[in-house]
């Protein structure tokens, strides 16, 4: 009944989002159709998508494993947290939350949506397609409700990743809201060239939920780099894995659209840049999508392969293809000028943004689709490891941050060098002592030393802009900190996401050049010393749990003669799969975080990878500032989306200043 209930429910869903097409198609032409309107299809949608997806959560709650999804990914054993996360842990339910949420956002962005309003409509019909196309996906080749002729009394439960850290259960819904909000965005685009609306309203309509998928995104790989940390053991976050580039593409291009986004609104520049980097994102989104459920490559989130790559991947091919001639068809209403007359000036500051965010994309892009590509032309199987990223992407990164605090403090059209250097000065002498003090304190890298002083430039920039506008004001200071904070939101948001690239910055530099890291055996009782302290090893540890063998070895760590504190690394079997997963123990100061995994264990003896990763912390307060600065920003958005406003909260505190001294 279940099964039936739930294919009846996305086949609802799937007529629901072919009305939406055809009823916004009919409006945006002025030629409305009789019956049901599209905000009651949008409505249809949601209802069906929710339906469908509590049916499987049903389906996984009470254990019916004659339905194929969970006969595959479910277990009696698995704790209900984990049991509800099996919803989306795999490749079918994926898509049907995919389903969900896009059906979410749709209704939300059509509730806005007057009947009149053809650009509105237009878009509506652009995100109607996306959602024919996702839910003909999950009705047919990605169904999870498939039929298990004779069904088993028990299943092999979810995969052990997934069962291994709660945060497994909140990075990919992090991650589908900040792809899937990509989708409003890209329609507003699209809907703006076929309408032929070659103004900025459509960008005004998109720039919240650009913000938003932004959130979504940096907060979704920011858990998964914590994720990966804590879970898989090779001591690191980032190891441009082709699945953990596929999140971040499409976050780079985006960073570059909301910056490239403002200089449109205020001053009508890179309009047809903005076109195609909201056509990128949303591309990218699906290129992700594609190399994460296809299979067709390797990595700890690829699922296997399926008939679901294909439907992707033309469907990826036809998105790129259809928005980027229909770009060039109107490519007369988004190439007008004005041009930007100066690159000393605020607008040139986003354009220098936008290429380097750019480039670092394409770099990206390029070492994470060669293999493939190669592969699959030849037949030659290669990788693209570390070093190829890291050669581009340190570099890059540095300029960046060098634009990023030059840029903040720019008007737009043109500024004197003279007056520039007056507002940096002070910001820049104590960058560069910042990066002098370090270059004495520790033998710091070129790297480091660049690092660390651009990261202060980049920090000290808005500390020294909210002194001066403090200074004059007949509140105390407090006070009127707060008054201004809560008065342009989106200004201070974006200066604590800057803040926050910055810090992130630095705590990847930092624990990069100076980590250290060894390989030690140790037998029961001995005291070896290792990285500038001791480690011993007091025995071994099994604990049965519900539905694993959780197997720790006791290790204790001594600093100065004595012991500091227990550690317990371990591997975690799990039975049902037949399959362990090690569990990585980690101890963090504020000086830095002491990191061990398990290599090989017996009764009297463990090899550890130990790993010393300096400030680690640091990367985290990085990550989380800029969730919190984009967040920030987002809460002012009442405040912006009404027409002149909206000009008038772009305007940043240097800017109202220059304008009130003029």
């Amino acid at each position: 009944m279940t099964r039936l209930l739930a294919n009846a429910f996305l086949t609802v869903g799937t007529v629901a989002a072919l009305g939406l097409l055809t009823t916004a198609v009919s409006s945006a032409r002025r030629r409305p159709l009789p019956g049901p309107t599209p905000r009651a299809f949008a409505a249809a949608c949601l209802l069906a998508a929710g339906a469908a997806f509590l049916a499987l959560e049903f389906a996984l709650l009470t254990d019916d494993f004659s339905i194929a999804y969970v006969a595959d990914n479910h277990a009696r054993s698995t704790p209900l947290l984990f049991s509800v996360a099996t919803a989306w842990a795999a490749l079918e339910g994926s898509i049907v939350l995919w389903c969900l949420v896009l059906a979410f956002f749709t209704w939300l962005f059509v509730r806005s949506v007057p009947a009149n309003d053809r650009l509105g409509m237009a878009a509506t019909a652009v995100i109607a397609v996306v959602a024919v196309f996702f839910f003909g996906l999950v009705l047919t080749v990605a169904n999870p409700f498939g039929v298990v002729a004779n069904p088993l009394p028990d299943g092999p439960g979810p995969n052990p990743l997934l069962l291994n850290h709660p945060l497994m259960a909140v990075h990919p819904p992090l991650l589908y809201l900040g792809y899937i909000a990509v989708t409003i965005p890209f329609g507003l685009g699209v809907g703006a060239l076929l309408v032929g609306d070659a103004g900025s309203g459509w960008l005004i309509r998109t720039r919240n939920w650009a913000l938003l998928s932004w959130v979504f995104l940096t907060a979704g790989i920011g858990v998964g780099a914590l994720w990966s940390y804590e879970v898989l053991g090779w001591g690191g976050y980032w190891s441009w894995d082709p699945v953990e580039n596929a999140s971040l593409m499409p976050w780079l291009v985006l960073t570059a659209f909301l910056h490239s986004s403002i200089a449109q609104v205020r001053r009508g520049a890179l309009s047809a840049w903005n076109v195609l980097l909201v056509i990128a994102t949303f591309s990218l989104t699906i290129l992700g999508t594609f190399l994460t459920r296809s299979g067709v490559v390797a990595s700890v989130h690829s699922f296997t392969q399926s008939e679901i790559g294909p439907a992707l991947l033309g469907f990826f091919v036809v998105v790129v293809v259809l928005s980027l001639s229909l770009m060039g068809s109107r490519a007369h209403l988004v190439s007008s000028p004005p041009r930007i007359e100066r690159l000393l000036s605020r607008e040139g500051a986003f354009l220098a943004n936008n290429l380097l965010f750019t480039l670092l994309t394409l770099v990206v892009l390029l070492g994470t689709t060669y293999p493939i590509v190669l592969e699959a032309f030849t037949g030659q199987q290669v990788s693209v490891g570390r070093p190829f990223f890291d050669r581009f992407a340190g570099p890059i990164g540095l300029v960046l941050l060098l634009a990023m605090a030059v840029g903040s403090v720019l008007p737009y059209r043109a500024l004197r060098p003279s007056v520039l250097w007056n507002r940096l000065q002070v910001p820049v002498i104590v960058a560069l002592a910042a990066g002098a003090t370090t270059a004495l304190a520790v033998e710091a890298s070129i790297w480091l030393v660049s690092t660390v002083s651009l990261a202060a430039l980049v920090c000290l920039i808005p500390v020294s802009e909210a002194a001066r506008r403090t200074s004059g004001s007949v509140l105390d200071r407090r006070r009127a900190l707060a008054r201004m904070v809560r008065g342009d939101r989106r200004y201070w948001g974006g200066q604590l996401g800057h803040v926050g690239f910055a810090v992130l910055a630095l705590g990847v530099v930092m624990s990069g050049v100076l980590g250290s890291d060894a390989t030690v055996e140790l037998r029961r009782g001995e005291v070896v010393p290792v990285l500038d302290r001791a480690l011993r090893f007091d025995g071994l540890r099994e604990v049965e749990q519900v539905n694993r063998t959780v197997t720790t070895a006791s290790i204790a760590v001594i600093e100065g003669g004595a012991e500091v504190a227990q550690m317990s690394p371990g591997l975690n079997t799990y039975p049902a799969r037949g399959q362990s997963v090690a569990s990585p123990s980690v101890r963090t100061t504020l000086t830095g975080d002491l990191y061990l995994a398990i290599r090989d264990m017996e009764k009297d003896r463990v090899v550890l990878e130990v790993y010393w990763w300096p400030v680690q912390w640091i990367v985290w307060v990085g990550i989380a500032l800029m969730v919190l600065g984009g967040a920030w920003a987002l809460s002012g958005r009442r405040k912006t989306t009404r027409g002149v406003q909206q000009r008038t909260a772009d305007f940043s505190p240097l800017e109202a200043s220059e304008k009130a001294h003029a």
